[in-house]
């Protein structure tokens, strides 16, 4: 039976059964596993960034420039995770659902493992964890986007609308979330895969391909999630 045909109770009664929730927990499982085998594959310090130089003692690796594409990537790819995070720890204190306090867990250790990746990027580098740049002029897409309210990247949710998600509960919390990460999710696609377009470091660009890979899927999962609450992504 179709989760649109089924009642109420049989939806509630979908929540408890152990064959659902562990076929949710698998589809949940897989992209922080992906995410969790290319932190394990990217231990390293990644340290050559823009090519290498000859010296009379063999090859010097290069660090990127305060201005280049993998300083602004890590820079803005690190904001934007943050208020991932955050959103999932709102929601996680607001829904008792499973499979969306599964998916709050699965963001917050993905995104903030990442997250920490990339700040130490810019520490071994020598960078700054900010600049004055604004954000995205890294990506060299011939517009900017007009950050306001907090929203300072597409995708990102305004200060408005976090308050308004701290202020809702249980089914209108779960939603609510499930919209805003929904189109946060399609911004960081599209920031990460403006990324592997101009990557020069192997090491950073496999990570925003896993980037990719992981919230496209998860895009798959919310939307079906909206879909079974009787919702729809949010408008623009």
């Amino acid at each position: 039976m179709s989760s649109e045909r089924k009642t109420p109770a049989e939806r509630s009664s979908d929540v408890s059964d152990p064959r659902i929730t562990s076929a949710r927990r698998r589809k949940l499982w897989w992209p922080a596993a992906l995410a969790a085998a290319v932190a394990l594959c990217l231990g390293v310090p990644a340290l050559v960034a823009s090519g290498t130089s000859s010296s009379a003692s063999g090859t010097v690796a290069v660090a990127p420039a305060d201005g280049s594409p993998e300083a602004g990537f890590a820079r803005d790819m690190s904001v934007h995770h943050q208020q991932a995070v955050d959103l999932s720890f709102i929601v996680r204190d607001r829904t008792a659902d499973v499979p969306v306090r599964n998916l709050a867990f699965d963001i917050i250790n993905t995104q903030a493992n990442q997250r920490g990746m990339m700040m130490g990027w810019l520490d071994q580098w020598g960078l700054t964890q900010s600049s004055a740049a604004k954000p995205m002029a890294w990506m060299q897409m011939g517009h900017a986007y007009q950050a306001h309210d907090g929203s300072l990247m597409p995708g990102m949710a305004t200060n408005t609308q976090l308050d308004k998600l701290r202020g809702l509960s249980g089914r209108e919390a779960e939603v609510y979330y499930l919209q805003l990460m929904l189109e946060h999710h399609k911004g960081g696609v599209a920031m990460a895969q403006g990324y592997v377009d101009l990557a020069k470091n192997e090491s950073e660009k496999r990570l925003a391909q896993s980037m990719v890979i992981g919230q496209t899927s998860e895009i798959k999962l919310i939307t079906e999630m909206l879909t079974e609450r009787g919702a729809e992504p949010a408008t623009s």
